[in-house]
């Protein structure tokens, strides 16, 4: 059993909040042992309660990221155990380098992303994890929270184009039927490089 690979009890412990809650879960454990796993949509506080229940219910062992402070106090370690990774998010022109040598240092990295970045609506996503994907060599995951049919899970893995319209495309197909704890709150599913593509007309759609 690699390092991040999920314990039986932890397998259990997932499956016994889903239960709780009413839901379902959907996915399996990915083939690749390096993913970035989207976490959308993103409307609620509860969506890291399920969707770490959900991934521990499959089997994977995810990883977030958090800013270094986050860690440096007593209860670190804690943030350590729910799979933080600290960053250095005054770095921000590096951000993306230091995540790609996470994923060489790492036997497995299965690394969760919320593109949207807030609860609140936004007109884009981030395209971090667009970036880390592409420059890490690793592929896509679609995490998912169905509020509306309240199952929850992982897609197959998906491996980018580096064709931005396309690759968000497919992206934007998947998640066309998610719904969010907040449908308002949600989110519009396309990168800011789609809105600025004016000048060959390539922008973006819901």
């Amino acid at each position: 059993m690699h390092q991040f690979e999920n314990s039986w009890l932890a397998r259990a412990l997932g499956r016994l909040v889903l239960s709780i809650f009413g839901w379902r879960v959907a996915g399996a454990v990915p083939k690749s042992k390096h993913t970035v796993i989207i976490a959308a949509p993103h409307t609620s506080n509860w969506d890291f309660i399920f969707l770490i229940a959900a991934t521990s219910a499959i089997g994977v062992r995810i990883n977030w990221l958090g800013k270094k402070s986050l860690f440096n106090h007593p209860l670190g370690f804690l943030m350590h155990g729910l799979g933080g990774i600290p960053v250095d998010r005054s770095q921000r022109n590096n951000m993306v380098d230091q995540i790609c040598e996470r994923f060489k240092s790492r036997v497995s990295l299965h690394l969760v992303v919320p593109p949207a970045g807030t609860r609140a609506k936004t007109d884009h996503w981030r395209s971090g994890f667009y970036h880390i994907a592409r420059q890490a060599e690793v592929p896509v995951i679609f995490g998912f929270l169905d509020y509306s049919k309240k199952l929850a899970g992982i897609s197959s893995t998906n491996h980018l184009s580096g064709i931005v319209k396309q690759d968000m495309d497919a992206i934007r197909s998947f998640y066309a039927d998610k719904i969010g704890k907040f449908p308002a709150l949600s989110s519009t599913v396309r990168l800011a490089e789609e809105i600025d593509r004016t000048t060959d007309g390539q922008t973006g759609s819901n």
